[in-house]
């Protein structure tokens, strides 16, 4: 039994069952947020590839300014204007897409045909936004990911355009 560093159980067997579904895959590289329950997940996925895992800071999760306080309190603060809202020094939720969105743009300037992206809810949502389009800013909260769920995104196709031209 893998030892909880970060991850629930449940999110150990998560990741294990996502590291199967992906073994025949060939990533050249995995790339995670600063946070470590996605470095712990993709070691476990890289079991199967032995994939060099790099961290790149802008796939954080919304730096919300209420870290380690319940998410009802930082919803409450920002129920305002939740798009805009910056809260004891925290990002918006439009901050933190123009993070990702220049995350999106480094990506695109990368070598590697397949990467593997470990990133968090928030940081998943602006991906759906951008690449499956058609989503304005106030349906992102709208997007559900489930944890080690996995979609496939191509960045040689030109996608439609969306809210987020």
């Amino acid at each position: 039994m893998l030892q909880s560093l970060y991850l629930t159980e449940a999110g150990i067997a998560q990741a294990q069952s996502a590291a199967l579904a992906l073994r025949n895959v060939v990533f050249e590289r995995i790339i995670v947020s600063p946070l470590p329950r996605t470095r712990q997940t993709a070691e476990i996925v890289n079991r199967y590839h032995a994939a060099p895992i790099v961290m790149h800071a802008d796939l954080a999760d919304i730096r919300s300014g209420f870290e380690g306080k319940p998410v009802s309190d930082y919803f409450a603060a920002i129920s305002h204007d939740p798009l805009r809202a910056r809260v004891n020094g925290g990002e918006s939720l439009l901050d933190h897409k123009q993070r990702v969105l220049r995350f999106i743009d480094w990506l695109k300037a990368q070598q590697d045909k397949t990467l593997l992206i470990v990133a968090h809810e928030e940081t998943m949502r602006v991906f759906v936004a951008y690449f499956e389009g058609g989503v304005e800013d106030s349906q992102l909260r709208g997007i559900h990911v489930g944890n080690c769920e996995y979609r496939h995104y191509n960045l040689d196709i030109s996608r439609k355009k969306s809210s987020f031209d």
